[in-house]
């Protein structure tokens, strides 16, 4: 899965890399306030959303496939003066990454959507044995898309499938806040809340 998004930093084509904090993230943030504790930012990209995390006080993993935007990432933090832990990695061998176990919080910011159905069951099994009981999983993603070009995205009943008895969906939200580059045909953005079983 890294190779295209390797060649998309190269080129500078990241419609989705911007200073932003989505809204759902901030108000998930502002919920959870005094509970921060390991979080897990899967795809993480150039990492604003890890480093926003590590400075409400959570304790950050982020890790992606694409190493330019894992340097990106670094040096965000870095000026931004907090911590986060980088791992160079694949999100669907999650096992073998070395990011431990106990996370309260992971986050996918539009990285689950564009993995192949293999794919998709290891990085849901790799998440169910990182995330702690009651843990919240906060993803977002393209509905299954008719037009336009991108991630083939993935329908509601798709993630529950995949994430079955293990995790419990609270909430959907379709995403309008961002305007999307018109090549993405009907995406259809939607933020997914779920919560771990204990």
């Amino acid at each position: 899965m890294e190779q295209p998004y390797r060649l998309l930093y190269l080129v500078g084509l990241t419609p989705w890399d911007n200073e932003e904090v989505p809204g759902p993230l901030s108000a998930l943030a502002d919920e959870l306030s005094g509970a921060s504790g390991q979080a897990l930012d899967l795809g993480c990209g150039t990492g604003r959303d890890a480093v926003y995390l590590a400075s409400r006080g959570w304790t950050v993993t982020a890790v992606d496939g694409v190493p330019r935007a894992i340097e990106r990432g670094r040096r965000r933090a870095q000026n931004a003066g907090v911590e986060v832990s980088w791992v160079l990695g694949d999100v669907t061998r999650l096992q073998s990454s070395g990011i431990g176990e106990g996370h309260q919080l992971v986050l996918d910011r539009g990285c689950f959507h564009g993995l192949s159905e293999g794919g998709r069951q290891r990085y849901a099994n790799g998440v169910t044995s990182a995330a702690a009981p009651n843990a919240q999983l906060l993803l977002y993603a393209f509905q299954p898309r008719r037009l336009g070009l991108g991630p083939p995205g993935v329908s509601p009943d798709g993630l529950r499938h995949y994430f079955n008895d293990s995790w419990e969906l609270a909430s959907s939200v379709t995403d309008n806040e961002p305007r999307l580059p018109w090549w993405l045909g009907d995406a259809r953005p939607t933020w997914y809340r779920f919560r771990r079983r204990a």
